[in-house]
């Protein structure tokens, strides 16, 4: 994908995310990107090369659920 694509999703899927963490930990959305945003998840996320723009959000806040628990990220067997 070219960067201006990129550029142009990765927004609606943090976006996505973010919602999705404050529904899920019943926190708001300021804390909900807080913790996005200091997650090694995020860090591979905003990366093309990691393609992890692909997986969905329930995927996404899977391994970031993980992330939290147990400070890894288990990646997806595809």
């Amino acid at each position: 994908m070219d960067k201006d694509r990129f550029n142009a999703i990765l927004p609606i899927i943090i976006g996505d995310l973010v919602k999705k963490i404050a529904i899920e930990l019943n926190i708001s959305d300021k804390d909900a990107i807080t913790k996005l945003y200091l997650s090694h998840l995020y860090e591979l996320l905003e990366k093309e090369q990691t393609k992890f723009w692909q997986y969905s959000t329930e995927k996404l806040f899977e391994m970031f659920s993980q992330e939290v628990k147990s400070g890894k990220i288990s990646y997806p067997q595809i």
